[in-house]
């Protein structure tokens, strides 16, 4: 079934930019070994969706280009946090996507994706569905950027597929295991505050109270499932492509100084930190993220042609 979306119903939903638009699905099987048989539907403003009580469940993603039709760039794969949605990386869309392909895929029960039957709840198995995911779009290599847990996520899938990795950003990302306390506190002021900042504003607070009160109970118990074994000091070694870290000064979640100590285990890596008081950096400092990832993938780029 191909729903149809208005103009006016993109721009309420926060998702339609300058220039060129485009909303894309991909509809496949996702077994508990990760692997995705999948037919595709893309059309200008609308997206594909296809319901099947015991067929193939529906992973969807934006796919986002605003420059020259004729020209074929890089691709950038955004990876999500828990309890949010593609819809998240708006504050990158509209300077990004003027320079790389943006895929911004929902991940498994977020958003406007089901859960497979059968899921297998593992930050492992999640970088394998991305990596299926890209298959399905016919996309070798991307950069890679995840906020939160889609920066653990983002980790691992550096870890496991270097050869698809050009670069990797990860931005308050954990990489120990979290509480569901503090993975799915209650919505409210409080912790909109802290997530967003203290200059959040009443409108920002209730959009995010409503999207993240969306979220149901098994996706809960699924993502809360790989957040409690989050374990990425193993992998930090792992990860060949030069990377980015991105953290506030005042986070509530993690000190400056853990994040500079995992940082340091990665190779090729650089520290960035934003002066804020909201964790969710991605969101809350968007268009300085934005500044500083161009600038770096800019940087990586020039050094390896030089390089050679």
């Amino acid at each position: 079934m191909i729903a149809k979306l208005s103009r006016r119903d993109l721009l309420q939903s926060g998702c339609l930019g300058a220039g060129a638009f485009h909303l894309s699905a991909f509809t496949g099987f996702v077994n508990p070994t990760g692997n995705i048989v999948t037919s595709r539907e893309r059309v200008e403003d609308a997206s594909a969706e296809v319901k099947s009580p015991d067929g193939p469940a529906e992973l969807f993603y934006r796919d986002d280009w605003l420059g020259a039709p004729w020209v074929k760039p890089d691709s950038v794969l955004f990876i999500h946090g828990n309890d949010e949605s593609s819809v998240s990386w708006f504050g990158w869309v509209p300077r990004m996507g003027q320079e790389f392909r943006l895929l911004r895929p929902d991940l498994p029960g977020l958003g406007r994706s089901a859960i497979p039957a059968g899921f297998d709840w593992t930050i492992s198995n999640l970088a394998k569905v991305l990596a299926h995911f890209l298959d399905s779009v016919e996309v070798d290599t991307v950069h890679v950027i995840g906020a939160k847990s889609g920066g653990s996520i983002a980790m691992q899938f550096a870890a496991e597929y270097p050869q698809r990795t050009r670069t990797l950003t990860v931005a308050s990302a954990p990489i120990t295991p979290v509480s569901s306390k503090v993975a799915f506190s209650a919505p409210s002021t409080v912790s909109q505050q802290k997530r967003l900042g203290s200059a959040a504003s009443k409108e920002q607070i209730e959009y995010w109270n409503k999207m993240m009160s969306s979220t149901s109970p098994e996706t809960r118990a699924g993502i809360g499932k790989v957040e409690a074994a989050i374990d990425m000091e193993p992998v930090l070694p792992r990860i060949s492509a030069p990377t980015l870290v991105i953290t506030v000064d005042r986070s509530g979640l993690q000190s400056v100084e853990t994040v500079l100590r995992y940082q340091q285990k990665i190779p090729n890596s650089r520290l960035l930190v934003i002066p804020s008081d909201g964790y969710h950096v991605a969101v809350v400092k968007a268009d300085e993220c934005v500044t500083n990832v161009l600038a770096f993938i800019k940087d990586t780029q020039q050094h390896r042609q030089t390089t050679g």
